[in-house]
């Protein structure tokens, strides 16, 4: 904590700690709706934004597989090229034999060029599907990106709208919050923050409503209850852990919110 808070902290008496963070409760409550408002919008942007950068790189590793199987065609074509390059030329080497022998290598040569030509041939009709289904594959997702990047552009907008409507309040409330923690120690500001993370509604500061607690609910004794109207030290509820105020101090703040 620094010198100035500890000063401040130290100058206030329970009774106004209490408000403080009566009021810190209630300025944090007023942003929780806001965000509430704002619902799931941000974190659907996110997703959507998420699942596009998912489509393009599946888009571009499609298109990659086609490049790289377009390269495999002209190579195989070139092989073919060359293998007839080389048929022609023990044709006409078989033409000039001597013996047997002679004739009998080159044929297996053919043969084997012929059987080179088949297998590129096979090859690139191989290749030839694949793209086929890859550009299939490609198409369908550049219409999902269409569809995706619609759908983002409207979420967008519909949260940039809200935003813009919410953000001056939550500004002003944000800068309110921090000038309230000033008349709070740290070690009470920190138990404040910890009770809020842990309740499912963010209340950690409630009144005392029917002799119960405001958020559990709970009956507090009647001790308790005295103690926590005569605001000499902070009192919290024995079932929830949160931080009991009452009427007189949830009043006062009220009047601050009018």
């Amino acid at each position: 904590m620094n010198k100035k808070k500890q000063t401040e902290a130290d100058d206030v008496s329970v009774e106004q700690k209490l408000q403080a963070l009566f009021t810190l409760q209630q300025i944090n409550s007023q942003i929780d709706k806001i965000k509430i408002v704002r619902g799931e919008l941000p974190l659907e942007v996110q997703d959507l934004e998420d699942e596009i950068a998912g489509l393009e790189t599946r888009a571009a590793n499609f298109e990659q597989e086609v490049a790289d199987l377009n390269e495999t065609i002209n190579a195989r074509k070139a092989a073919i090229k060359e293998s007839e390059s080389m048929i022609a030329k023990y044709k006409e080497q078989q033409m000039k034999v001597r013996n047997n022998r002679e004739f009998d290598s080159l044929t297996k040569e053919l043969d084997y060029q012929t059987l080179e030509i088949q297998l590129s041939e096979k090859k690139i009709n191989d290749a030839r599907f694949k793209i086929e289904n890859l550009e299939t594959e490609i198409a369908n997702t550049k219409e999902q990106l269409k569809e995706r990047n619609i759908d983002l552009k409207a979420k967008k907008a519909e949260l940039t709208d809200i935003v813009k409507d919410t953000e001056n309040e939550e500004e002003a409330l944000a800068k309110r919050s921090l000038e309230n923690e000033k008349y709070i120690e740290d070690r009470l500001l920190t138990a404040y923050k910890r009770i809020r993370e842990n309740a499912r509604n963010g209340l950690a500061v409630v009144q005392v409503e029917r002799d119960a607690c405001g958020g559990c609910f709970n009956k507090i004794p009647p001790q308790h209850q005295l103690d926590i109207r005569m605001h000499k030290k902070i009192i919290v509820c024995d079932y929830c852990g949160r931080i009991l105020v009452d009427k007189d101090v949830a009043d006062t703040v009220h009047e601050q919110f009018k």
